[in-house]
């Protein structure tokens, strides 16, 4: 009986500080309406993307009840579900330069969004995660979550992204 010699395992792919630097930069400062939101970036590696916001008066939809408006949690979904397809698209091209990497992502752009919302959005500050489920050559598509700051699922969105 012969053996089958053990698979060898890949080293999981590791983005190099400039090229995280450079997407916090973008998706935080330079996409103003990011900033208008506070989004902040928290983490960032080839299979899923962080982000934060705190709570502050601008964000309020309901003034009686201080919940999050439905276009903050929508707006910020969208952004990390494109900032997840950028960071897979970047694990694919890991034998360019970081910031020829970034090149790739001009022509980024939102087809089809949806957004279930589960729970009033309430709290100090929410966290959001995203994630790429299938990176084909034109069409990218995600899945992304808005929870609140005890961890509890209070929206989930999905949504497709031309990259091509």
């Amino acid at each position: 009986m012969s053996k089958t010699p053990p698979a060898v395992a890949t080293p999981p792919v590791e983005f190099e500080p400039a090229f995280i630097a450079a997407l916090k930069e973008l998706f935080e400062e330079k996409i103003v309406f990011n900033r208008v939101l506070g989004l902040q970036i928290t983490s960032i590696t080839p299979d899923k993307v962080g982000g934060r916001i705190a709570m502050k008066p601008d964000l309020i939809g309901h003034y009686q009840h201080n919940r999050v408006h439905g276009g903050v949690v929508s707006a910020s979904l969208d952004a990390m579900g494109g900032l997840a397809c950028v960071a897979a698209i970047g694990a694919r091209h890991m034998n360019e330069e970081p910031l020829q990497r970034l090149q790739r992502f001009s022509k980024l752009g939102t087809i089809d969004l949806r957004i279930d919302y589960l729970r009033p959005c309430v709290g100090e500050h929410f966290e959001l995660r995203a994630e790429v489920l299938r990176l084909g050559s034109r069409v990218a598509s995600t899945r992304m979550e808005f929870l609140g700051a005890d961890g509890k699922l209070l929206c989930a969105g999905s949504g497709a992204y031309i990259v091509s």
